[in-house]
């Protein structure tokens, strides 16, 4: 029987060679955007992973767009970016020069009919879709517990965890942490995943983790620093839909090797099942750009086509795996297939995670 995470998978596999594929539009149709300002709205603050993969992206795009139009990034946090999100939905297409930054944390919320929500995605008109993973990490000494102990070392510890909301996508880690037996108690309200990796720093957080890129350019330091010590990278999918090592961190085991060496952890059943929905829906296609509602396919076309010359540039490969990592970044009909995987999990991992939702954390979602 195929499972919605092997039909995920497959999708993503197929967007991604898609991608590569997508006829250019004739010039002639292409905006011209010469003198003009594009205005890129990130629902989140300036210190996290978002932040990073927009603000790669921005000159890129500035170069790539005809016209070469200035490309700015503004930042709108709050509400683990439903407030973002929903003054982007009420935004109509004017000329081109807005476009939206959308994130595992602004998807969840859909998935699971947060009231405060006022967003559609299917209003929406996605020009890029990019993968990403995830990494978490531990201060030194509760790493080296964990090397002379295992697991089961950590479970008398008490952790604390800066959070977004249980609602975003932290409810990944939360949900794995919860796996594995830990006891960790999250700080919840903080405005950017980067504003979490600034807790564990100052030593208020004691486990942490963060998306690659943030990984990458945040993480890293303290790594070679000797402050922080890197525990598992979530994973990604093959084709089957099988959770794997990350093509970015090859050498960190992926949370499903984590989970099966763990006493009370596993990788079958209702909780595995909501889990691996959810991160099959926060991760492979992780961070995606709209245009609003409105969008003529001319503009869609022309975003479409410069994302898709980004990535088809001689030295993407060199430029983004510093920042990015190594994930599909999938344009045109590629974008379209990511989209649809990362906005529908199944009922009963959705009906699992509300319920596991207003039990662990009181968040009654109505």
């Amino acid at each position: 029987m195929t499972t919605f995470n092997s039909r995920a998978a497959a999708l993503i596999a197929t967007a991604s060679a898609l991608g590569l594929a997508a006829p250019a539009l004739a010039d002639d149709h292409a905006l011209d955007l010469t003198g003009e300002t594009v205005e890129w709205i990130i629902p989140f603050s300036e210190t996290g992973g978002s932040a990073r993969w927009a603000n790669f992206y921005a000159p890129l795009l500035s170069e790539a767009l005809p016209g070469n139009p200035t490309v700015v990034v503004t930042f709108m946090p709050g509400a683990g970016s439903t407030r973002g999100a929903n003054h982007f939905q009420g935004l109509s297409y004017e000329d081109g020069t807005t476009i939206f930054g959308s994130s595992g944390s602004t998807q969840f919320p859909y998935l699971l009919n947060d009231p405060r929500v006022r967003y559609e995605y299917g209003d929406w008109n996605v020009v890029l879709a990019s993968g990403t993973g995830g990494v978490a990490y531990l201060p030194a000494d509760l790493a080296a517990e964990l090397e002379e102990g295992g697991v089961e070392a950590l479970m008398d510890d008490n952790f604390i965890y800066g959070s977004q909301g249980a609602t975003r996508l932290d409810l990944v880690p939360l949900l794995a942490w919860e796996m594995l037996g830990l006891d960790v108690e999250p700080v919840f309200g903080i405005e950017g995943r980067g504003d979490g990796r600034l807790m564990f720093e100052r030593g208020e957080a004691n486990i942490d983790y963060q998306t690659s890129s943030s990984y990458l350019s945040g993480v890293v330091p303290l790594v070679e620093a000797g402050t922080a010590v890197p525990w598992f990278a979530f994973g990604a999918l093959d084709a089957d839909g099988n959770v794997v090592r990350d093509p970015t961190f090859p050498d960190m085991p992926s949370f499903a090797e984590v989970c099966e060496a763990a006493p009370n952890c596993e990788t079958s059943g209702p909780v595995w099942d909501a889990w691996l929905a959810f991160f099959t829906a926060g991760f492979p296609a992780q961070k995606m750009v709209f245009l609003p509602a409105g969008a003529p396919q001319a503009a869609i076309d022309t975003y479409t086509n410069a994302f898709q010359a980004i990535t088809e540039r001689d030295d993407f490969a060199d430029i983004s795996e510093a920042r990015l990592g190594v994930y599909p970044q999938m344009t045109g009909a590629a974008a379209q297939t990511a989209l649809e995987s990362a906005t529908q999990v199944p009922e009963e991992a959705q009906a699992y995670v509300i319920e596991w939702l207003a039990d662990r954390y009181g968040v009654v979602l109505e």
